[in-house]
């Protein structure tokens, strides 16, 4: 039976699995990270009636290496490559993209909009090696990134764990700029906010 992350490349679209990490492992010097990393997929381009949020929500592969890092984002996630309302996620082991999700439930997340599909891919891979490089002052805060691929504007958000701490945010956030290079303003919302009125309620800007 196929695993999880096996189906999830499947039903992306996807031509190759990284079948050859365990081989590359066991090879060759492995980089070990600080912490172990999650893929997670979602796809609700084809949303089944009636169906919970999040019911869609499939993860892929745990990775903990520089090198399984590479081979996983080469060979799959490329948010570009993706149809619309498809989305990435790469969260911390352990912790599920979901309000829910105890580490995730009194957070909030940055926001940024992307109109180019090469800037989106940008702006992942970016985020992604920061966050594995713990380039952030305040990586215990961190939750992770969701990329949103739509068909007109995507979206990258990072997640973090405490929403009211106006200071930690602010800084995560101005860092966050620095590293995709983007200049125009970007906003923080909380979780919360989302959850009781159903919209976007902007807390913080940087």
């Amino acid at each position: 039976m196929a695993s999880e992350g096996e189906m999830m490349v499947e039903s992306a679209g996807a031509t190759a699995a990284p079948a050859e990490m365990g081989e590359m492992s066991e090879t060759k010097p492995r980089h070990r990270l600080e912490r172990k990393w999650t893929f997670w997929f979602d796809n609700q381009s084809k949303p089944k009636q009636g169906a919970a949020w999040g019911s869609s929500l499939r993860k892929g592969y745990t990775f903990e290496t520089v090198e399984e890092f590479w081979c996983l984002y080469d060979q799959i996630f490329r948010p570009s490559k993706f149809p619309a309302n498809a989305e990435f996620h790469l969260f911390k082991a352990g912790i599920e993209p979901k309000w829910e999700d105890p580490e995730c439930a009194n957070g909030g997340k940055w926001t940024v909009i992307s109109n180019r599909k090469t800037h989106l891919d940008a702006m992942w891979l970016e985020t992604l090696m920061a966050l594995i490089g713990e380039q952030f002052e305040e990586n215990d805060e961190i939750c992770g990134v969701v990329a949103s691929v739509r068909q007109r504007q995507d979206k990258v958000a990072l997640w973090t764990k405490t929403a009211s701490n106006e200071a930690t945010q602010m800084s995560i956030g101005r860092k966050w700029k620095e590293i995709i290079d983007v200049t125009d303003k970007i906003s923080y919302s909380f979780h919360d906010d989302s959850r009781r009125e159903k919209s976007t309620r902007v807390r913080y800007n940087v």
